[in-house]
């Protein structure tokens, strides 16, 4: 006799709203303060141009170290919850800190440990949100885990905005005790509203699965270094966008901003609709096609003449965007049925590796020419998209193999 799963379904749907709002909240704590951090250390610390920039490396790495460690604590024991929990509450002590300490290298010691904790919630919640529909609607995991990311991009529409308010209000004594009252509140959500999930099912040893148990090790590394090849351009096309418009195409700096305004407005729809699309189509030509369009829009930006140029470009460039922040989370997740936490921080830690390369490549093009910075991003997108194309995950084999073992674990 059949089995109506429609009540779980509902059931793991009504979930996704506590879920939002916790993606809200933290997304929100982080875009009140990231866009203002070298304002902060410069203006507040009084730090130099060598302790700032050790300072930006230190915050990244420190947090894909914790990043790393919990994300496989999460997947050995059934503590996501708490530890999502006490990520919360290690953000709001780490921001009620920094609102009032001044101090160079206490702040460093904060960053690299309560704050790295708290960067760890951004992987794990992604982590939560697969596990949930795994178990509850596994047909439409990849458009949850979009619709999330999603979520998280409208936050830093209307962060960095509140952010330049309440600097001019309170000051950065006000920026970051707003981001730990927006901690307290992801902090509640999850105590209030989340349930402790159990690990993963995984086959064992003398048991048949109906796909395979994961990738490889070596596709694995493939595919995060593609991923980090696809992540660089996007923090290198940020940095270097006010520079190249205002000293290469002799226009207003301030149109950086119309230009990341455009793209972040089609970013939202695009990453909606590819999630709807998952349900339909495999992840991976959706990767390949967004890669594909990093390549083409980093190759019109490098010889863009105008301005007007590269906004007729962002439509391509939003779905570069959309395809790699929004689907790769799902695709890399596919690659480790059974460990979402491993797998999403091994995602979400190739944008700060990807970032920290970014700075070098910066200085490079300072010195050889701007429009070097694309022809570079570009390059970076090519080797990224063909190492993936060299990396076949099996991905849909890896997704049935997810949703039977899901199926034959649920009760009834």
């Amino acid at each position: 006799m059949a089995v109506d799963t429609r009540p779980a379904v509902r059931a793991g749907r009504f979930r996704l709203l506590p879920l939002a709002l916790l993606f809200l909240t933290v997304g929100t704590s982080v875009s009140v303060v990231m866009p203002f951090l070298s304002l902060f250390l410069d203006t507040e610390v009084r730090a130099d141009p060598v302790r700032v920039t050790v300072f930006l490396v230190v915050t990244p790495l420190s947090g894909v170290a914790v990043a790393v460690l919990v994300g496989r604590l999460s997947d050995r024991w059934p503590i996501r919850r708490r530890l999502l929990i006490g990520a919360s509450l290690a953000g709001m002590v780490g921001a009620g800190l920094i609102a009032f300490v001044r101090d160079y290298w206490v702040l460093m010691v904060l960053t690299a440990t309560v704050m790295a904790l708290a960067n760890s919630l951004f992987p794990q919640s992604f982590a939560y949100t697969r596990q949930l529909l795994d178990r509850d609607s596994p047909g439409r995991a990849a458009l949850g885990v979009s619709v999330m990311r999603t979520i998280f991009s409208l936050s830093w529409v209307a962060g960095p905005p509140l952010a330049a308010i309440l600097l001019s209000v309170g000051g950065f004594r006000l920026v970051y005790g707003a981001a730990a009252v927006m901690y307290a509140l992801a902090a509640l959500i999850a105590v209030l509203r989340l349930e402790e999930l159990p690990v993963p099912p995984r086959p064992a040893p003398d048991e048949p699965a109906a796909g395979p148990p994961g990738a490889s090790r070596w596709r694995l590394a493939l595919t995060v270094a593609a991923f980090t090849m696809l992540q660089c351009p996007l923090t290198l096309g940020v940095q270097v966008l006010p520079l190249f418009i205002g000293r290469v195409l002799r226009g207003d700096p301030a149109d950086a901003g119309l230009v990341l305004g455009l793209c972040a407005a089609l970013e939202i729809p695009l990453m909606l609709g590819l999630g709807a699309l998952t349900a339909r189509v495999r992840l991976r030509p959706l990767i390949l096609v967004g890669a594909g369009c990093g390549i083409a829009y980093y190759a019109v930006a490098a010889g863009a003449t105008s301005v007007p140029v590269l906004l007729l470009a962002q439509p391509v460039n939003a779905l570069f965007i959309a395809a790699v922040s929004g689907v790769g989370i799902s695709y890399v997740q596919d690659l480790l049925p059974g460990q979402p936490g491993r797998a999403t921080t091994l995602f979400t830690n190739t944008f700060p590796i990807g970032a920290v390369l970014a700075g070098p490549l910066l200085g490079l093009s300072a010195q050889v020419g701007f429009r070097w910075a694309y022809a570079m991003a570009a390059t970076l997108c090519a080797a990224g998209t063909l190492v993936l194309l060299l990396t076949r995950p099996g991905a849909d084999g890896q997704r049935r193999w997810a949703r039977t073992t899901w199926s034959t674990s649920s009760p009834g």
